[in-house]
């Protein structure tokens, strides 16, 4: 692991952050905290995982990259922008009638969004349907499945992830973002899920946990799953709400956030201060 490699992540990871906020601009409120939280995953997914053509979004050979937590799209948006597959441009149009870039993730709409999202607890059993798919063909792409705290509420992701495991579906990952917080408060008070590691473990998962926004981290987890063969991933990431802007980090309802207008230059300046230390 490279300091130049590291370094080029950060970057990608900051500058995720900064179209996140220029998009939740847009509207004045949004899932803001959530990106922030998710831009380093994303980065290190992005910039050193994921196989993909930016210009060929349908290429059968790249990776699948599924998007069950719908109310993300605003950081995948960011994501894409950075990696080539969208305009930087188009980042402006969020929201907005007749654009390629709804609120929430719709794959009907946007290049390089493999799934829509909305209702949780569908994204583990489509990725695995489409693990058993490249499998029967011979397709050596990955699939990888971002998915929330939150997410493990639902039955469904439970028994998606038995089917992989009785599968062997080795070529599956599953992303967990831990932030502890979904719609109804702290994750811990609606349904207690800890702990996740053993859970997943029990279910046949080789199961990895990290801190979510520590770069390095993510890259050597993400590179030992790389060698894992046998059985379904799990990389449990624990992040931060708001990660890299206190302004944002610090508030109460922080699942969908209001931001002042005379906020978001503020957040930008502590965003900004944030990239240098």
């Amino acid at each position: 692991m490279t300091e130049k490699r590291v370094d080029g992540l950060r970057a990608s990871a900051h500058r995720i952050r900064g179209y996140a906020l220029d998009m939740a601009e847009v509207q004045g409120q949004g899932y803001i905290g959530q990106a922030l939280g998710v831009a380093d995953i994303l980065a290190v997914v992005y910039g050193s995982r994921l196989r993909f053509r930016p210009d060929d979004p349908h290429w059968p050979g790249r990776d699948r990259f599924l998007l069950s937590i719908g109310h993300y799209a605003i950081a995948l948006y960011a994501a894409l922008a950075e990696y080539g597959v969208i305009p930087v441009e188009e980042l402006a149009t969020y929201g907005a009638d007749d654009s390629r870039l709804p609120m929430s993730g719709m794959a009907s709409y946007t290049p390089g969004m493999e799934i829509s999202g909305g209702s949780l607890g569908h994204g583990l059993a489509v990725a695995a349907g489409m693990g058993l798919g490249l499998r029967h063909t011979g397709n050596p792409a990955q699939v990888f499945n971002l998915m929330s705290d939150g997410e493990l509420d639902e039955g469904s992701t439970w028994e998606a992830a038995l089917a992989c495991a009785h599968h062997g579906l080795d070529n599956v990952t599953a992303i967990v973002d831990v932030n502890g917080l979904q719609a109804d408060g702290a994750t811990a008070g609606v349904l207690r899920t800890e702990p996740v590691a053993d859970k997943w473990r029990a279910f046949g998962w080789h199961a990895l946990r990290v801190d979510g926004n520590d770069i390095p981290a993510l890259l050597a987890a993400l590179d030992q799953l790389r060698e894992h063969h046998g059985s379904p991933s799990v990389l449990i990431c624990d992040t931060r709400i708001g990660h890299g802007v206190p302004l944002l980090e610090n508030r109460d309802k922080a699942h969908f956030m209001r931001v002042e207008q005379h906020e978001w230059q503020i957040a930008r300046n502590q965003l900004e201060e944030d990239s240098h230390r």
